[in-house]
């Protein structure tokens, strides 16, 4: 069956729940093509989340990497095939863990721009405990510069066998373009994805 992207939504990121050792998904466009693949390898302490433009694996599209062993306020940056930095994401330890996911984005220099954050409060904090909140508050989040404009949102779309994750593009800004943006949703998919995603 043909996919189709929600209305309003640029990108989508699917990813089978049922899958025994590392991860892999699809990055797809609003008329259902593909952009991107990513295959997460098992068993790694040190995160380190590739996008090719396809499944052969050959042409990479941007790296994202650990800057140390997997932990609380864990650091990821985000390079071009060039070795160029393109941002970083820096998870908020504890508040993460265990109350609403939320990263700080910070620009090539180091200077924060931005927070992709997790909406809601005790729902957000509900759903990290019980799986089947889900069903009722499926997980959304926003892309938020400094001075309080949303950019870009995330929202996944509940499916008992695949991890969907819609990207809508709200507003266009070059200190965070389309493939930054992108890369936001790779990284919810292949971190916060494992999340409340195995009932």
């Amino acid at each position: 069956m043909a996919f189709k992207a929600r209305p309003g939504e640029r990108y989508t990121i699917r990813r089978k729940i049922l899958k025994v050792f590392g991860a892999a998904f699809h990055v797809y466009d609003a008329d259902g093509q593909v952009l991107a693949y990513c295959k997460q390898k098992a068993f790694k302490l040190r995160e380190d989340i590739r996008l090719y433009t396809s499944e052969a694996l050959t042409d990479e599209l941007l790296t994202m990497k650990a800057r140390s062993i997997i932990d609380f306020g864990v650091t990821f940056d985000v390079t071009l095939p060039t070795g160029e930095v393109l941002l970083s994401f820096r998870r908020k330890g504890l508040k993460s863990a265990f109350l609403r996911d939320e990263w700080k984005v910070f620009d090539e220099t180091g200077a924060q721009i931005g927070v992709l954050r997790e909406r809601g409060g005790v729902l957000s904090f509900l759903r990290k405990w019980n799986d089947y909140m889900a069903l009722l508050s499926p997980q959304k989040l926003d892309l938020i510069l400094t001075d309080g404009t949303v950019i870009a949102t995330y929202r996944q779309h509940f499916n008992w066998f695949v991890y969907r994750l819609g990207v809508s593009i709200l507003k266009e800004d070059e200190r965070i373009d389309d493939l930054a943006v992108l890369a936001g949703g790779a990284l919810i998919a292949a971190i916060e994805g494992r999340q409340g995603n195995n009932m």
